[in-house]
């Protein structure tokens, strides 16, 4: 899954290549480069109001005690977007302009949380994040015998087994 994420990013120059080229050659050079400055300088500006919308966000939920965790995941999205448009390119500025956007940050963010966040956090902790944590008895129940288990309610003094 990470390498095909890695192929698409560096497919992405590629394709930037192409675009600006095509783009050049319906609108012209300059126009070309002013269309990806604009569109830069754009990202840019919603980059930082929507980091400063996040670091707000952040902060009030430590200051109630609670874990900024999606907050943080916007923040490294954040970080990405402005990375992504700081980079020249119309398909980078798309990018990037899909990860400032909140409504399509949501599901970006998501995505991530169930991909990549909770399964890394699964392997590192033995299933809390997921749930899927053992908690019945001791692993490999099927070939345990049961000459070990007691009833500790039946009201018998003697726990040995066997003996009534």
């Amino acid at each position: 899954m990470v390498l095909r994420i890695i192929g698409l990013l560096l497919l992405i120059p590629l394709f930037d290549a192409v675009l600006l080229v095509a783009v050049a050659n319906f609108i012209g050079a300059i126009q070309t480069v002013a269309l990806v400055v604009l569109t830069a300088l754009i990202g840019m500006l919603l980059v930082r109001a929507e980091s400063r919308h996040t670091v707000r966000k952040i902060r009030e939920r430590v200051e109630r005690g609670e874990l900024p965790g999606d907050e943080l995941l916007d923040g490294g999205l954040l970080i990405a977007a402005g990375a992504f448009l700081l980079t020249p390119g119309l398909v980078t500025d798309a990018v990037g302009l899909l990860l400032v956007v909140p409504v399509t940050r949501w599901p970006i963010r998501s995505a991530i949380k169930r991909w990549f966040v909770v399964p890394y956090i699964d392997r590192k902790t033995g299933g809390i994040a997921s749930g899927g944590v053992y908690v019945g008895g001791f692993p490999g129940g099927a070939d345990t015998d049961d000459s070990d288990i007691y009833d500790v309610d039946s009201g018998r003094d003697d726990p040995e087994p066997g003996h009534e």
